[in-house]
């Protein structure tokens, strides 16, 4: 009979300590897996990675910020009159939209019969009054004729009884005559002596009478011939010429209408002189001023000119302004040409500012990221006022900081951002 290993066997006590170190092994690696998973997360959240070649960065520097508003407009005849009707009547428009016309050339006429008539029938009643003047002058010629054959007559008498007055008194000293024929001789004197001096007062008297009604007929003369002189100027008025040279812009009538008085009938385009006309935003209409430089572009021709005016009222939310600039051969400038122009508002010298970006509408202006050692963290700031190309930094910022002016949507509003 074979014998089993029964009698080999010891039995053996398990120590209690050694039960426990499997589990507590178990138990640390696991713990170490979760804080390492749990490290790992925070540091994603807390820190994570961009590429530095999608972002733009700027540095902060001092210099002059230009306040501008960038706009467009068009080019337009600083002097482009329109026409109008000096009399009712049918008009015949003489020059064609876009003819060429000269300075005082005849470009339309007006047909006026009533006007005419009344020319005529002026110039009668002036004819007539000429003739009546000219008739009146040769009536006081003759009774300046009549009055002084008068005063010559009493002239004659007067030396008739001067003589008749001295022979009396030579005869009466020889008693050859008596005493009353004597003092009828001195009567005689005395009456001839009295009509020649009343007949001196009524020739002077007659001159001056004779003067204020040929002054009267002349004064009426001169009337009637500016009643001639007005209605010849409204008849030539009829013949509308083109107060500067140019071209003929639009018809405002058609060809043979009737017309009334004041009614607008063409345009007349100055071509010498153009002005640009711009439209910009109402929200700037109280920061413009007569006199502001403007920076007009035509393509790659680039001239500076000066608010010349600025509308009252908004349209559309624009406000139109008028600018003028030098004139220059080399632009080949038209009507109604389109441009872009940047109306210079101020000039701040010595500021510190930055690059303009999307970080100004991402971070409301008040919060950008600032890059140093290839970390960026965000920081608060205050900015100023803004141009085309910059932005003025108020507070948050020193000069050579280097900031993300691209958007800041990227960042996810993190603390800390390690660029790559």
């Amino acid at each position: 009979m074979i014998k089993d290993t029964s009698g080999q066997d010891k039995v053996r006590v398990p120590n209690k300590s050694k039960q426990w170190i499997k589990p507590l092994l178990l138990l640390v690696s696991v713990l170490c897996v979760i804080g390492a998973v749990s490290a790992n997360l925070f540091s994603s959240q807390a820190r994570f990675s961009i590429d530095a070649t999608a972002l733009r960065l700027a540095t902060l520097e001092k210099g002059t910020l230009i306040r501008d508003v960038s706009t467009t407009g068009k080019i337009v005849a600083a002097n482009a009159p329109i026409l109008y009707s000096t009399q009712m009547g049918n008009v015949t428009l003489v020059s064609n939209p876009g003819d060429r016309v000269e300075k005082g050339e005849v470009i339309a006429k007006i047909e006026s019969h009533g006007l005419m008539s009344r020319l005529k029938q002026q110039d009668s009643v002036l004819e007539g009054m000429k003739s009546a003047l000219a008739r009146a002058k040769l009536d006081a010629r003759r009774q300046q004729l009549a009055s002084e054959q008068i005063l010559d007559l009493a002239r004659v008498d007067l030396a008739a009884a001067k003589r008749e007055s001295r022979r009396g008194d030579v005869l009466i000293k020889t008693h050859l005559i008596s005493e009353i024929d004597f003092e009828a001789g001195k009567d005689t004197l005395q009456k001839a002596t009295l009509a020649f001096a009343h007949a001196e007062k009524e020739v002077a008297l007659m001159k001056d009478t004779l003067e204020f009604e040929i002054k009267d007929k002349i004064s009426e003369v001169q009337r009637q011939n500016l009643v001639v002189t007005e209605l010849r100027r409204q008849v030539a008025a009829l013949k509308i010429t083109a107060p500067v040279s140019g071209i003929i812009g639009n018809w405002l009538v058609e060809q043979k209408a009737r017309v009334s008085q004041g009614q607008a009938l063409l345009t007349v385009v100055d071509l010498s002189a153009f002005e640009a006309e711009l439209a910009v935003p109402e929200i700037y209409a109280d920061e413009l001023g007569l006199g502001m430089d403007v920076e007009l572009n035509f393509g790659a021709i680039t001239v500076m000119g000066k608010l010349s005016s600025i509308s009252p009222e908004v349209i559309n939310r624009e406000v139109t302004a008028r600018v003028r600039f030098a004139q220059d051969d080399n632009l080949h400038l038209r009507q109604n040409q389109r441009l872009s122009a940047r109306v210079l508002l101020e000039n701040k010298p010595n500021i510190l500012m930055v690059k303009k970006g999307a970080f100004v509408r991402s971070g409301g202006g008040q919060r950008v990221y600032a890059v140093q050692d290839k970390i960026a963290k965000p920081i608060a700031i205050t900015l100023g006022a803004r141009s085309m190309s910059h932005v003025e930094v108020l507070s948050g910022g020193s000069v050579g900081d280097v900031w993300v002016i691209s958007s800041l949507d990227p960042f996810k509003k993190a603390d800390e951002v390690q660029l790559r």
